[in-house]
């Protein structure tokens, strides 16, 4: 396991040079929040750090109801019976079970490891613009309908989950980098990707951590040069002359 932090923020990376799986804690008044929880094999270490700080897990906050992000939450909920679980009402309805696409988001069978049956159900809902103790709350669909991504305003730190990935090349999700094209192949509707990473740039974060991969430190110029590169490629090869 590797750790950085930056300010109130911790990133954990497992298996970095192979399949690298994150997960962050946040240091808060009332305790750790925890965002995403990687896979079951890791619970023990996501664990480990937690009592390193010193302060309880107070909630664990999901940015998508994909397998390699909810793994440890029921190993983690059952040594922090008192942590609360919150993530979209959209995604908790994929977690049930319910595959099934609302009339107004592009008709795209969802894709990536879903669980054949809930471990877990949210102790609450999380919406757009949310504020959850010091995170603010980002609807950013794309690789799955409901998907969310959380500031930090204090160290303007964006946890991104999977709308981008920094395994293998810098991409928008859904924009397929061969040395790593995971998240790519999960990716629900690459078109939404694309406008979320047009509305995640407008928060000028000043570090960028997501789901697979590195920091990004100062990331907006690679931000622009990626929707641009996934614009291209949504297009068929032909330039988007739009402005971002």
């Amino acid at each position: 396991m590797r750790k950085t932090t930056w300010g109130t923020v911790t990133q954990l990376i497992f298996m970095p040079r192979l399949f690298p799986l994150n997960c962050y804690l946040v240091e808060e008044e009332d305790g750790i929040t925890l965002i995403d929880a990687c896979m079951p094999f890791v619970a023990k270490g996501i664990h480990k750090a937690i009592q390193a700080t010193g302060k309880p897990l107070a909630r664990i906050l999901i940015t998508h109801a994909h397998e390699d992000h909810i793994g440890a939450v029921p190993y983690l909920k059952e040594k922090y019976p008192h942590a609360r679980i919150g993530m979209s009402s959209r995604e908790a309805a994929i977690l049930s079970g319910n595959r099934s696409l609302l009339p107004h988001e592009p008709q795209t069978p969802l894709k990536g490891g879903l669980p054949k049956k809930a471990l877990f159900a949210p102790d609450f809902l999380i919406e757009d613009n949310d504020r959850v103790a010091s995170l603010i709350a980002v609807s950013s669909p794309g690789h799955s309908p409901g998907h969310l991504a959380f500031l930090e305003p204090g160290s303007q730190t964006l946890i991104a989950g999977d709308a981008f990935q920094t395994k293998g090349g810098f991409a928008v999700s859904g924009h397929v980098k061969w040395a790593f094209p995971f998240p790519a192949l999960a990716t629900w509707h690459a078109p939404t990707a694309i406008e979320t990473a047009k509305k995640l740039l407008l928060l000028n974060p000043t570090v960028l951590v997501v789901g697979h991969g590195p920091a990004l430190i100062q990331p907006s110029v690679s931000i622009k040069r990626a929707i641009a590169d996934a614009q291209l490629r949504v297009n068929g090869g032909k330039a988007n002359a739009s402005r971002y």
